[in-house]
């Protein structure tokens, strides 16, 4: 039985059609880079939407930015790592521009790939970081597994809340959006740095900290405002 199996069986996907059939190959390209197999699958499979109501994949037919994964929060987050690598001494699993984010939480950490072997997807590991504080945690295997032991209670994250399974494994797909393109290219608006998005988010109301992660929220909100 492969990971993928292991994964439907422990949390069933919704009856499809779940989402549009995504051309792979225009994804691929619209990001510069492959993607591993088993993420290609798990999409396929389940479509857009939650596991257990806590994490969100990354998926090229998502409702908003905030979970696009060929929109321009990969860039944003990206920088807003290296802003804070290059204000910290505290190391990092990889160099900013090798974690791409696949998977955003609701207390807002990122699930990322660790893009080494840059031309071998299916080597990839994973690292997620805790919202508000430096805290890294690796995993040594691909989502498939990842999501397979840790919504078995095999795995825990150490910056995953503990109830995580209290009502057990499940998926909750999005509700279909009418219009959704295939695929939503990144936007030089992504390239702005961290701060003018705090900028930006003070002159609008928000309270954004000086230093440190953006919230979620916040950079979502700046990006519904400043993509075309």
């Amino acid at each position: 039985m492969t990971s993928i199996d292991r994964l439907i069986n422990l949390c069933p996907p919704p009856p499809p059609p779940t989402a549009p059939t995504t051309d792979w190959a225009a994804v691929e390209q619209s990001l510069g880079m492959p993607l591993p197999a088993d993420y290609k699958q798990i999409t396929d499979t389940y479509g857009p939407g939650t596991f257990c109501g806590f994490l969100h994949l990354y998926h090229p037919h998502a409702h908003t930015s905030w979970t696009s994964l060929t929109g321009p929060m990969s860039s944003t987050i990206r920088a807003q790592l290296q802003e804070e690598h290059e204000q910290s001494t505290l190391p990092l699993p990889a160099d900013p521009q090798d974690l791409f984010p696949l998977a955003v939480t609701d207390n807002g950490e990122y699930l990322f790939w660790v893009t080494r072997p840059a031309d071998s997807p299916d080597e990839w590991t994973l690292a997620a970081n805790q919202a508000r504080s430096f805290q890294w945690y690796t995993y040594d295997g691909n989502l498939a597994r990842f999501l397979t032991t840790v919504l078995s209670g095999q795995e825990t994250v150490p910056v995953f809340p503990s109830s995580l399974l209290d009502h057990g494994a499940f998926f909750t797909p999005l509700a279909p959006a009418a219009n959704l393109p295939t695929v939503q290219p990144e936007q030089s608006s992504a390239m702005a740095s961290t701060s003018d998005i705090r900028a930006w988010a003070r002159e609008h109301g928000y309270a954004v900290p000086d230093r440190g992660r953006i919230p979620a929220e916040i950079l979502d909100a700046w990006q519904r405002a400043n993509t075309r």
